[in-house]
């Protein structure tokens, strides 16, 4: 019994040595937990804050002004652009600079203080239906409260009405949010996942080496990882494309050529992603675990799928830039939902671009300093 026991603790002590031998495996054990932590603990918010707001008032009097400036005293909302035209209101939602438009009609102030009633409309971005509906609930409750305030006519009530619209969904689903994020999400995670296990298993077979000293050189070796598996994650975007359409209603406004070669743009980046976990990772095991929750969770989080980017810390904002999936809903959303063509969308575009051949050099560099 006594002889057993001690086999027993050798055998565990054993086991231990074999998972801590490599510090990267430590690292990741305890490192994705505590971020995974962090991130959930700063990310998960419903608050709106700081939202870009444009103003198109053609009556520039007194009233809409101070309407104005109690809009933007509330910490919510920030005033970037007076509009000089309702014809600049299309360009100004294209180009995602602002998440509400103001537009008072004419002779606002005076129509309040002769006829006690004036009307504005509020115009919201509704590629986030969630967010447009907090926003535009917060400014009609800033409007009442502004009413409230008023004394202006004390003898007659004063009533600003307020009409909403939904830019880009009128009924405000909240299915045209979570299908350009899904598809991020399910793209990401298919090709990273499928590509982080092929150098891995070469090393686990042993014939990574054999690889190595052939004629092929280390770039021909990662594009022929890489270009199976996306051929392969190339149809499932078509078929998540064309569910998105006839399943859940999606339109396309934009061209159905330019969202399909930024699919494969985002997918050759998420398979040039998961060849460079696999030249890290020691073994499979570990290459899907980085690459289920090291970009799961990440991608989840700080791509604006759910949650808005501008509401997080300053810090998550700056790291969610190197979130490829924010880049990429960001295109699907403009482009099925606002219509947007390359000329809106070119900045986007060229991230994902260097993204994706810095990921490339990344994972020549690493099989290379093996093969030395």
């Amino acid at each position: 019994m006594k002889n057993t026991k001690h086999r027993l603790m050798g055998f565990i002590r054993k086991e231990f040595f074999h998972i801590f031998r490599d510090p990267r495996t430590l690292l990741i054990i305890m490192g994705i937990p505590i971020s995974q932590l962090l991130l959930f603990g700063f990310v998960i918010t419903t608050e709106v804050k700081d939202v870009k707001l444009a103003v198109y008032d053609p009556s520039k009097d007194d009233v809409s002004a101070r309407l104005v400036q109690k809009l933007t005293s509330t910490g919510y909302f920030e005033l970037v652009e007076n509009l000089e035209s309702d014809q600049n209101i299309g360009d100004i939602f294209k180009k995602g600079k602002v998440k509400e438009v103001l537009v008072f009609e004419n002779d606002f102030g005076r129509k309040l203080q002769r006829g006690g009633e004036a009307r504005l409309q509020l115009l919201a971005d509704a590629s986030d239906p969630n967010v447009a509906r907090i926003v535009s609930a917060y400014t009609q409750g800033i409007i009442r409260d502004f009413i409230r305030d008023q004394q202006m006519l004390p003898n007659l009530p004063v009533k600003i009405t307020p009409e909403v619209r939904m830019y880009y969904n009128e009924e405000a689903r909240s299915v045209f949010l979570f299908v350009p994020g899904l598809m991020a999400l399910i793209m990401m995670l298919v090709s990273a996942i499928m590509s982080s296990l092929s150098i891995t298993r070469e090393k686990e077979l042993g014939t990574l080496e054999v690889l190595l000293v052939s004629p092929l050189r280390p770039i021909h070796i990662v594009l022929g990882k890489v270009v199976p598996y996306l051929l392969l994650s190339f149809v499932d975007a078509l078929i998540i494309v064309a569910m998105a359409n006839w399943v859940f209603l999606m339109p396309v406004h934009g061209s159905l050529v330019l969202l399909l070669a930024e699919c494969f743009l985002f997918i050759f980046l998420s398979l040039s992603l998961g060849v460079l976990i696999s030249t890290v990772a020691p073994t499979q095991l570990i290459a899907m675990f980085m690459a289920m929750i090291g970009l799961m969770l990440p991608t989840l989080l700080l791509s604006g799928f759910i949650f808005p980017v501008e509401n997080m810390p300053k810090i998550l904002q700056w790291f969610s830039v190197l979130m490829p999936a924010r880049w990429f809903n960001d295109i699907v959303k403009d482009i099925m939902l606002k219509g947007n063509g390359l000329f809106y969308l070119w900045d986007e575009t060229l991230i994902l671009l260097a993204m994706s051949l810095f990921f490339v050099v990344l994972s020549v560099r690493n099989l290379k300093n093996r093969l030395e």
